[in-house]
């Protein structure tokens, strides 16, 4: 017979303890339950917990990838269907010289004929300018474009340069221009770049060659506050990658006063990224296109059967480069769309390794909480019975 003590009940006691495990477990599974995670803080598994947030990191950047790649289909598909309408806008000006080089258009038809040519030139230029995907101009050469640039600081801040002064600027070798010079006495540095630009942008566009005239509107210059001082910063977009713009000093050396002068060289960037995966350089570029120089370079007229002859040519170069721009586009589309396959695949891969990991295995889990639901119950019953036995005591003394 064991022994009976009343100070210590340790049959209650063992019960107790077991009880209180058993609810523990039993919370524990109610909230993997309720909540549908096997972890629900580092506690419940800290090498699961890390290894699970970094696959949802990956998760989570892949979707952004995902819609990453969806715009970049919807810029390609934007630039691609204006593309389109300059083609068919080509078509129909080359169907129009070859009219016009037939003998039985007479003066007349040939001056209706080239008037019409002239209109779709200007819807040509104004599509290559106003074609965007928000604000972003996607067609104008600028789009991912990372301008060539000089700056210059000037100590005082204030700017001198006597009229007719003047400098030349040689873009890629295609011919000096100079660029001639207003009068500025200790002017400040918004107004020098305003005066600078203006001055630089007449004399490309008079320089009367089409190559050089493109540049006219890609030229930018702007001024700003450097401490008691001032700088100027001349920026010229559409260089090819390796190609350069070069400032040299004309009469009184005016960029010397300017802070500016020397060969700019561009750097590859004329291509738009588009962020298509979960970690850093995980990119793909897209080619900036410039139809508006496609534009520029459509010269001639149809007004005689000599230069409707000649202008056949030119709407053929033409329609080489726009077929050129539309199959890049069509292949990086293709691009696009391949690495949204991808990514799709990846990220159910990633999720349902993140899933194994944290989620809660409902079977399992419900048959671990049914057994401690009974246990419990059986504790409860156990512990109550427990409390009974020192009662005997009161039978011996009795």
């Amino acid at each position: 017979m064991g022994t009976m003590r009343i100070n210590q009940n340790i049959s209650a006691l063992n019960s107790y303890r077991n009880l209180s495990n058993t609810n523990t477990v039993m919370g524990k599974s109610l909230e993997k339950l309720s909540s549908g995670f096997r972890i629900n803080r580092a506690a419940d598994d800290a090498a699961g917990l890390v290894i699970s947030q970094g696959l949802r990191a990956q998760v989570s950047g892949l979707r952004q990838a995902t819609r990453n790649a969806q715009d970049g289909i919807s810029v390609v598909q934007t630039a691609e269907g204006a593309l389109n309408e300059v083609h068919s806008m080509l078509n129909r000006m080359r169907d129009l010289a070859v009219q016009s080089v037939n003998a039985s258009n007479d003066s007349d038809a040939r001056t209706a004929a080239n008037n019409e040519i002239t209109e779709l030139k200007g819807e040509i230029a104004r599509i290559a300018d106003q074609t965007k995907f928000g604000s972003q101009k996607l067609l104008d050469g600028s789009f991912g474009a990372t301008p060539a640039s000089v700056t210059g600081v000037d100590a005082d801040g204030a700017y001198t340069v006597a009229a007719n002064d003047d400098f030349t600027l040689n873009i890629n070798g295609t011919g000096a221009v100079t660029v001639e010079l207003s009068a500025l006495t200790g002017a400040n540095a918004t107004d020098t770049a305003s005066a600078l630009q203006t001055a630089i942008r007449s004399a490309l566009a008079a320089s009367g060659d089409a190559d050089i005239q493109a540049f006219a509107d890609k030229v930018t210059v702007t001024g700003e506050t450097v401490g008691t001082g001032s700088s100027l910063t001349l920026e010229i977009s559409g260089l090819a990658d390796g190609e350069t713009f070069t400032l040299t000093e004309g009469t009184n050396n005016p960029l010397a006063a300017l802070g500016l002068g020397g060969a700019i060289t561009a750097a590859d960037g004329d291509a738009a990224l588009f962020q298509v995966g979960a970690n850093a350089g995980e990119t793909i570029e897209v080619k900036g296109i410039d139809l508006a120089a496609v534009a520029t370079a459509i010269t001639g007229d149809v007004t005689t059967a000599a230069n409707a002859t000649a202008f056949i040519s030119a709407m053929d170069d033409a329609i080489a480069d726009v077929s050129g721009f539309r199959g890049q586009l069509g292949a990086v589309q293709n691009r696009f769309e391949s690495t949204i396959n991808n990514l799709q695949v990846t990220t159910e891969n990633l999720a349902a390794s993140e899933s194994r990991i944290r989620d809660t295995d409902m079977a399992l889990e419900m048959v671990s909480f049914t057994r401690h639901q009974i246990l419990t119950q059986a504790g409860t019953a156990m512990l109550g019975q427990a409390n009974q036995l020192p009662q005997g005591v009161l039978r011996l003394l009795g």
